[in-house]
């Protein structure tokens, strides 16, 4: 009972229970804090569709999509002194078809950042240059009011959209919709919620106005040489 292993025993498990309360306490501090993200702008600045290979390891000709935007979005409120970095992107959502008889939604993301917290900048894959500022810009601080603040204007697409089908010229209802992912220090992964909880409020104008994918642009024949 005495011995130097159950004594070692008793303090190993004595050490991880205050630790997981100290943690549970600091999970919860975050439900305590504001959260009340919003976006002020977000539409689409130029929409084509052209028919081709997406990738390069497309294995044949189909139609996709490629979406430029502007956003404007204030999500600093998501940043406490426990979150270790929150990660952004923009999808395409539209209906599916009628045809299939289903009231599934189709969504591809066009876009997405990583934005990290003052504390969590040396894990951000940056180049040293961008890590400068980062670190300028925190100034020793665990929360940075600036960090979030995104204003990106004719934001060129990460992502071409395509769709099981090969077609997507002429779909209609299509929308923008912003979506975020908090992921804390300590605690659980929180997504971008539709209602408000408490102190944490719903994301606001996340979705842009309705609109339609072009057709595709047919190519003009070349003119004949002179002879």
């Amino acid at each position: 009972m005495y011995t130097s292993v159950v004594r070692l025993q008793n303090v190993f498990g004595f050490f991880t229970t205050v630790a997981f309360v100290v943690a549970a306490f600091i999970a919860a501090s975050d439900f305590l804090t504001d959260r009340a993200p919003i976006v002020r702008t977000l539409k689409t600045t130029s929409v084509q569709v052209v028919r081709g290979r997406p990738h390069y390891y497309s294995s044949k000709k189909e139609e996709y999509a490629v979406i430029n935007f502007s956003l404007d979005a204030d999500l600093s409120s998501l940043f406490t002194w426990n979150t270790k970095q929150v990660f952004v992107y923009v999808s395409a959502e539209w209906p599916a078809a009628d045809y299939a008889k289903t009231n599934a939604t189709n969504e591809a993301v066009i876009w997405d950042t990583i934005i990290t917290s003052p504390s969590a900048d040396h894990l951000a894959n940056i180049g040293p240059v961008a890590m400068k500022k980062l670190r300028k810009s925190a100034g020793g601080k665990s929360i940075d009011p600036n960090r979030g603040k995104l204003s990106l204007k004719n934001q060129r697409h990460k992502y071409k959209i395509t769709h099981p089908s090969g077609k997507l010229a002429m779909t209609d209802n299509v929308t923008l919709r912003l979506h975020y992912n908090v992921q804390p220090w300590v605690g659980l992964l929180t997504w971008d919620q539709d209602v408000d909880y408490g102190y944490w409020k719903a994301l606001k104008n996340g979705v842009s106005k309705r609109f339609k994918l072009p057709a595709i642009k047919e190519k003009k024949p070349a003119s004949a040489g002179a002879r």
